[in-house]
């Protein structure tokens, strides 16, 4: 198996959505072996997991942020347009792994109000769009504190 914890996370997943039954069991078991056995090709660098505790507690953070943005978010359309502000932020990169500066993409665009627009050919600028840009060095502060650096810490990267 290459990836067991995708696997068993694959396989949780299942579960939890389908309720559990023998037969589900048994379906999810075979997805959760069969799906990263088949896209492996498609994982040629995974970065080794370094730090699960710190996985979990990103993966809240991230979550969290989810929920408090989608407010901000809802409280920004409902309101005046004038006070948007959208913009682009340029965001330095320490990350040199591409599948963490892909997680740390995918992370900002999961967040409502933020878009990873583009990441340049030397993998050390993502570029953002957000809804609403007041402070572009607090916003580049918040992101490295929130997202990139536990990203370094919890993979070898």
């Amino acid at each position: 198996m290459p990836f067991p914890l995708l696997s068993l996370f694959l396989w949780a997943t299942w579960m939890l959505l389908n309720g559990f039954s023998w037969g589900h069991a048994l379906l999810g078991l075979v997805l959760a072996v069969v799906l990263p056995l088949g896209t492996q090709s498609f994982w040629p660098n995974v970065p080794r997991l370094r730090n699960f505790p710190k996985l979990v507690r990103f993966v809240l953070v991230v979550h969290w942020d989810i929920l408090t943005a989608n407010m901000a978010v809802a409280i920004l359309i409902l309101g005046p347009p004038r006070r948007l502000r959208p913009g682009f932020v340029e965001l330095p990169l320490d990350l040199t792994d591409e599948f963490a500066i892909t997680l740390l993409a995918s992370t900002i665009s999961l967040t409502p109000g933020t878009v990873s627009a583009d990441v340049s050919e030397d993998r050390r600028t993502l570029l953002i769009h957000a809804l609403d840009v007041d402070d572009q060095d607090a916003m580049i502060r918040q992101i490295k504190q929130r997202y990139e650096r536990p990203l370094k810490e919890i993979f070898e990267c």
